[in-house]
């Protein structure tokens, strides 16, 4: 069986978009999929800019949020079924966590993770994925494939905000609008959102952000922060960036007794340099890894939320483009010009 896929085949390269074939079998816990949407997640603009450092799997495939139908499942495999439709998550859920696919493409191996979903089908690890009632669109199931799951989990699990408690997110990417909107579930007060471009800032507004700001113009933005929330500084800071002198920032506008939240990931050898003392004490630094997300607990808990208008998700999509565009639909994210996601319509139904 082929089937397109875009395949990073060299760093700071556009992805290839060619046919590959699956092997010729399911292997133990391995379940196929078709991919009917994507979302594009800051993850695999670090993956394609080598952000960790050199990458040894290369050829390999990318994408991990998506929504998709069970078409196979392989050996072993009791949590889905053929026709279920299902949530593309990199987060571990319950299931066999199956062996890593390999693909053919012509004389060459592609590699693969436990779950992509930049290819109109994918072999997925059981523990990637969890079933959703077939009224969900895949939209949405995307969504929660990663940027609601983490959204949702960094404010409940990695940063527990309490009612009132102030917040401070930099970066209003996917990610941070999730933030955001999560935040005010929890009726934390004020909610500031902090990015370089004013369209994005004014977009993320809807998701329950109470001030905003422009780093590119406003030259002191503690001063303004600490307007907001007191000049002992804020309760929670979230970091989405990933760099590094934002991460400093971050760290000194959070209260003494407060939570640095850091999502985004730094360059490989890039370094932060802080004064520890609170640390000491009350102060908390801590790195999420995806919001601690139960995918199998969660989701269906977040799906019940969607269904009542407590949280969005369609809303957060600026652009959608077919696999054919994924290299500009890239850019758009690269270069600021992405309100939110950019959703992959990947397999026509």
């Amino acid at each position: 069986m082929k089937f397109r896929a875009a395949i990073l085949v060299e760093l700071n390269k556009p992805l290839v978009i060619e046919e590959i074939e699956l092997a010729s079998h399911l292997e133990y816990g391995q379940v196929l999929v078709k991919v009917i949407c994507s979302g594009i997640c800051g993850s695999q603009i670090g993956e394609i800019e080598g952000v960790k450092g050199p990458d040894k799997y290369l050829p390999h495939l990318l994408g991990h949020e998506g929504g998709g139908i069970v078409v196979d499942v392989g050996p072993g495999v009791k949590k889905v079924k053929a026709s279920d439709h299902v949530v593309m998550h990199w987060r571990k859920g319950h299931g066999v966590d199956a062996p890593t696919p390999k693909y053919k493409w012509g004389d060459q191996t592609v590699n693969a993770g436990y779950v992509t979903t930049f290819n109109e089908y994918a072999v997925v690890s059981e523990n990637r994925v969890t079933s959703i009632p077939k009224e969900v669109d895949f939209e949405s199931a995307a969504l929660m494939g990663c940027a609601i799951l983490t959204g949702v989990g960094v404010v409940n699990n990695d940063a527990q905000i309490k009612v009132g408690q102030s917040v401070v997110i930099f970066g209003m990417g996917g990610l941070g609008l999730n933030i955001a909107q999560a935040a005010t579930l929890v009726s934390a007060h004020p909610i500031i959102g902090i990015d370089l471009f004013d369209d994005k800032l004014e977009f993320a507004r809807k998701f329950g952000l109470t001030q905003v700001i422009n780093a590119a113009k406003e030259n002191d933005i503690s001063s303004v922060v600490k307007s907001y929330v007191g000049e002992g500084g804020a309760d929670v800071v979230i970091d989405t960036t990933g760099n590094t002198r934002v991460i400093e920032q971050a760290y000194a506008l959070t209260h003494h007794a407060g939570k640095t939240i850091l999502v985004g990931v730094p360059k490989l050898n890039h370094t932060i340099s802080i004064y520890s003392l609170p640390l000491h004490f009350n102060k908390t630094l801590k790195g999420s890894f995806g919001g601690n997300a139960m995918p199998d607990e969660d989701i269906p808990r977040y799906l019940k939320l969607l269904k009542i208008g407590k949280i969005q998700s369609k809303d957060f999509v600026s652009h959608h483009m077919p696999l054919s565009q994924i290299n500009e639909a890239i850019s758009l994210l690269q270069n600021g010009k992405a309100l939110g996601r950019v959703m992959i319509d990947v397999a026509k139904l």
